[in-house]
């Protein structure tokens, strides 16, 4: 019999509750964790086979070196030794825009992200390429704008709301709030709540909604305009909460008059008088949003969230009850960067800005590589993520990979961008370390959960963080530490007031060296976390001690008296309560003042996205909509399941003889082609062909073609599934560097019939 741990799932942003059973060592058993103030018992199917995310037949066990087209084993202090040699001389010899960093983009931990982005600012880059760029740059650039931060993110109050619209999003199989799917169906059967999906396709959140509208593919910017015309028209605004609380919309309520709402909905292919109800309910209810990647990543992609922040605002939805609010956060998802600073870095040769809290999108990264300017990126770390499966075009990332000086890459299995990397790093797993997620997902509590280690780790494997602290070490970025201050540490006992005095220590020391506080990670990294053995243990410390004023606020009202050590008792709770617990509690009649703009109001007038308005009409975006003849198909590259989870679930046995991974087309499209359930087929795009066995369902469109992410995966020398981003190209993609992954140009041809497979 082994024993329970309290834990959490670390597969995605919802890190729900779990208990693992462990025995001799191993993981062996996960149910639902009850007593999780967050998820309350819940558990998807995915959080219930994290143990084959812990144990991948292809798990890195030591330190590997390329040497001609072999990674052969080497010493930790050999592989540290050479690469802080080689990142020092590339940037020394190119500047510091020759190095990049990739991560900080894991669903599981964020504290690796700590120690990425500040050797990378030490090295003097600001090249920080990340996830949250290649889905959100779009809606993170326009919340920037007009809410003050790209880290203001507005969640919808589903507690509060009497009509939530789930807009690209299909929540019963993507989650992104709390027990989602409970959520959704108890909403749907609420006889005073709405649930409305607006999605081309009878998604399974769709076939529960009580109002769908089956938006065709890639009209929802001209919907969106469309919807705020219709609006105004009848003077259904919101003019007291435009009055009171925006700036700016003189300047913009022009470009929504004179469209041309029913030829417009023709286009979109929807009812005109759906679309009046719909636009009457949102003027006359309580309601709130949620968009996700079928806006992000669609057609028009920044431009979809500025409009639907517009018909947002003309509703008076924000910062509102039962609206979409901004929610209490421990520390921002990453940072504010305004590219109109001239000291906001922009990428060499596509010119992108970092428009995702701080961060730049990968779609752009082959090109940055793929030149010959003197500036181009020459060295890339690679950290938690593997962007050979989960970022656009693999056919240029492999061609760039292989042009790098420098490709090193953390990770705990032989990964596809591994497999390319002069330097492979073994990493620990989430359950082999201390880590935590910020993901500032519920309102008005702020939860947080400090993750311990329930398994022992291979001998040879470190946190990330580790790895990078070591690194930062041997580049000399790490200031000498006195001697009090390392006795200090030694001495804490994990005792409060032994942290509280090496606290006490740590500061005098800080106080009169202030370029102590940018290397402050790997300060406690090597002090700290080596009483510990977590660098990122240490780091959370540090976090919660200096934690920003607003935390300090809400913590208070949930129970944290704000005094001196108030960080310090937060960390010891989260220490006797593994199952997480509820750190901060916003104030929901206060919420407006989470605005950060110049003006403090929500302010809608962005002259960058002017012209893009004027020019969406129905009769350009009928144009622009047809399908060329030899792609005449919509691809959405990137279908939500029970079945697949980025590329971390990588043992195909996880989902046993469920269909996983297939080509979904309509039964409109398979009579149309005699293509059938069960036939093989090549999917074809400018971009590459992939082969796939077809599912013929009622739940697509026609015209549409769905495939999962997260397959194409080599595994035990065998590859499993399709590789959606072989058929995407980096190069489709928004101003802000977006890849539109929801509307790619396709075709598919019949290989085999059924009957032969």
């Amino acid at each position: 019999m082994g024993k329970w741990h309290k834990t959490g799932c670390v597969l995605c942003a919802q890190n729900c509750g779990l208990e693992i059973e462990v025995e001799n060592n191993l993981m062996v058993k996960v149910r639902p964790d009850k007593d999780n103030p967050r998820s309350k018992g819940y558990a998807c199917r995915k959080g219930m086979n994290v143990i084959y995310h812990q144990y991948p037949a292809d798990r890195l066990k030591e330190p590997l070196k390329r040497v001609g087209d072999k990674l052969i084993p080497v010493t930790w202090d050999q592989a540290i030794e050479e690469i802080a040699a080689k990142i020092k001389s590339i940037v020394e010899e190119h500047g510091p825009r020759s190095f990049a960093y990739m991560g900080a983009s894991s669903q599981g931990g964020h504290m690796e992200g700590a120690f990425g982005v500040s050797l990378l600012r030490q090295m003097g880059s600001q090249y920080h390429y990340s996830s949250a760029a290649q889905e959100f740059s779009g809606i993170f650039w326009t919340l920037g704008r007009m809410f003050g931060k790209q880290y203001n993110v507005v969640i919808p109050d589903e507690q509060n709301t009497t009509m939530l619209v789930a807009w690209g999003w299909n929540g019963m199989e993507s989650h992104q709030i709390p027990r989602a799917p409970i959520v959704l169906k108890e909403f749907s059967k609420d006889p005073d709540k709405l649930l409305v999906v607006i999605d081309p396709r009878k998604s399974k959140t769709a076939s529960i909604a009580n109002i769908h509208l089956p938006i065709r593919p890639g009209s929802d910017a001209l919907l969106i305009k469309s919807m705020i015309a219709i609006i105004l028209e009848n003077g259904w605004e919101n003019r007291e909460y435009i009055s009171k609380y925006t700036e700016g919309w003189e300047k913009i309520a022009n470009l929504f008059k004179r469209v041309d709402v029913k030829e417009a909905l023709k286009v979109c292919e929807l009812e005109y008088e759906q679309v009046i109800e719909l636009c009457h309910l949102m003027t006359t209810r309580k309601w709130s949003m949620h968009p996700d990647l079928g806006i992000y990543m669609g057609r028009n992609s920044a431009l979809n969230s500025y409009l639907m922040n517009i018909l947002g605002t003309i509703c008076g939805i924000f910062c509102v009850q039962g609206g979409n609010v901004i929610p209490g956060m421990v520390m921002p998802m990453g940072s504010h960067a305004d590219e109109r600073n001239p000291k906001v870095w922009r990428t060499v040769v596509t010119n992108m800005p970092p428009a995702a809290v701080g961060t730049f999108p990968p779609s752009v990264m082959p090109e940055e590589i793929l030149n010959d300017h003197p500036d181009r990126l020459r060295a890339v770390y690679v950290s938690a993520c593997n962007p050979l499966r989960s970022y656009p075009d693999t056919t240029a990332y492999e061609q760039a990979f292989s042009k790098l000086d420098l490709l090193v890459v953390n990770d705990i299995v032989m990964s596809e961008t591994a497999r390319f990397a002069h330097y492979v790093l073994p990493c620990r797993t989430f359950y082999e370390s201390w880590d935590t997620a910020f993901f500032p997902l519920t309102f008005p509590e702020v939860y947080l959960q400090l993750r311990r280690p329930i398994v022992n780790p291979p001998e040879n494997c470190l946190e990330a963080s580790q790895i990078f602290t070591r690194i930062a070490d041997e580049l000399a970025l790490i200031p000498d530490i006195p001697e009090e201050v390392q006795k200090a540490a030694e001495a804490i006992n994990l005792t409060s007031n032994g942290r509280m005095a090496f606290g006490m220590q740590l500061m005098q020391w800080a106080g009169s060296n202030p370029s102590v506080f940018s290397k402050m990670p790997f300060v406690l990294s090597k002090t700290l976390g080596k009483v510990w053995d977590s660098a990122s243990k240490a780091a959370l410390w540090g976090v919660l001690m200096t934690a920003p004023a607003a935390f300090r606020k809400n913590a208070v009202q949930a129970g944290f008296d704000n005094t001196i050590d108030q960080g310090d008792r937060i960390f010891q709770t989260l220490l006797d309560n593994p199952q997480g617990l509820w750190v901060g509690k916003v104030n929901p009649e206060e919420n407006m003042a989470a605005i950060r703009t110049p003006s403090g109001k929500i302010e809608l007038y962005i002259p960058e996205m002017e012209q893009s308005i004027v020019d969406l009409t129905a009769v350009s975006e009928a144009e622009n909509l047809k399908m060329p003849d030899k792609f005449p198909l919509i691809l959405n590259a990137g279908r939500h399941m029970p079945y697949n989870i980025n590329t971390m679930m990588r043992n195909p046995e996880w989902n046993g003889d469920k269909p996983a991974c297939r080509v979904a087309i309509s039964v409109e499209d398979g009579q149309k082609s005699g293509i059938v359930d069960g036939d093989e087929v090549k999917i074809i795009t400018e971009a590459g062909s992939e082969t796939g066995i077809v599912e013929v369902t009622s739940q697509v469109r026609p015209g549409m073609v769905l495939i999962p992410h997260g397959f194409g995966l080599i595994y035990d020398g065998k590859v499993y599934g399709i590789n959606a981003n072989r058929l995407t190209k980096n190069t489709n993609r928004d101003f802000l560097g977006t890849p539109i992954h929801r509307f790619v140009p396709c075709r598919i041809e019949k290989i085999f019939a059924s009957s032969y497979i």
